[in-house]
């Protein structure tokens, strides 16, 4: 066997497609090109946070997919990818467009009928996932097509029987799915999961969750049997509740540069935490720092260090101890 790997993510990744700010789709002469997908945002966060990650997908044996491969690489994240016909598949993309107040920020995704709709466990190389630590995945995976909802249903359920502690974050995606369809296959998978992220708005709007962020966390705990539920409240800051004890966490106040890929750097930083044994109020200022840092930086991935998040936690408010 290989070396441990401390975490497994698996999902879409596609190039995120930007003109120059100020300039809008339909006059730009330019693009900026960067990948951008949930999960390989949360590996490239936890890789340059000392985590040795890994990411299953499948692309298209193209520039393109050798594009998205490589870039993931360069962060030190470990690409396992199932290549899939050029001529028969796709890789998908998605055009950022950023405004300020009013017009705010745009995204229009072209990812129909990407390589990852076909996907299949037998395809991936999934050895990796029984020696890991940890499983990532989130909300997104499932809503793409059939298939990728059996093929997350089914990794969850291999690394469960595998002994590896399972995280998904929620990513209700209003574009992809609409609230009950997303809801009854969250709810499928709830079984197989260790760790939920999911936003109060969502748990609210899509799950049909009552009360505050604290209740809602032990609502969904109790009734599914999750360890740890975290519940994010934007600018108020994270709860977590894990073995009946709740955590509450302030956010690190950021000057906004590119607020895209927030949610996935703060469950890089807390993941990183976890997987070096940080407890969990430890987790939740990785997390808290890990998001505030992502905000200040262009792109999707939170291009951080370590010693960036220590000079974060050391220096911000964080929880009064």
């Amino acid at each position: 066997m290989g070396a441990m790997t401390d975490l497994v993510t698996f999902g879409e990744t596609m190039l995120r497609l930007s003109p120059p700010r100020g300039e809008r789709l339909e006059t730009t002469r330019e693009l900026d090109v960067q990948a951008g997908g949930a999960e390989s945002n949360v590996a490239v966060g936890t890789a340059r946070l000392g985590v040795d990650a890994a990411w299953l997908s499948k692309l298209p044996d193209s520039p393109l997919g050798r594009r998205v491969t490589g870039e993931l690489r360069s962060h030190g994240v470990k690409p396992r990818v199932a290549w899939a016909d050029p001529d028969a598949s796709r890789l998908g993309t998605y055009y950022l467009e950023h405004g300020g107040e009013p017009r705010g920020t745009d995204v229009i995704y072209d990812r129909a009928d990407a390589a990852i709709t076909t996907v299949t466990p037998e395809e991936l190389p999934t050895g990796v996932l029984e020696d890991a630590d940890r499983f990532h995945t989130t909300g997104i995976t499932p809503a793409l097509s059939e298939r990728t909802a059996e093929t997350t249903a089914a990794l969850l359920r291999a690394a469960g029987t595998a002994g590896v502690t399972r995280s998904f974050d929620l990513n209700y995606r209003s574009k992809l799915w609409a609230p009950g369809a997303a809801r009854a296959a969250y709810e499928e998978l709830f079984a197989d999961i260790d760790t939920l992220f999911v936003p109060r708005r969502d748990a609210r709007e899509v799950l049909d969750r009552t009360g505050d962020a604290v209740e809602i966390a032990h609502g969904l705990a109790s009734e599914f049997g999750i360890d740890t539920v975290v519940v994010t409240r934007g600018h108020e800051g994270a709860v977590a509740l894990r073995g009946g004890s709740v955590y509450e966490q302030e956010v690190y106040e950021a000057e906004t540069f590119d607020a895209i890929g927030t949610g996935d750097a703060f469950v890089a930083g807390f993941l990183a935490k976890r997987l070096r044994g940080g407890d969990i109020p430890a987790a939740l200022e990785w997390a808290a720092a890990t998001a505030s840092l992502k905000r200040t930086i262009g792109g999707d991935v939170a291009v951080v260090t370590r010693g960036d998040v220590e000079r974060v936690v050391d220096g911000g408010s964080g929880i009064d101890r």
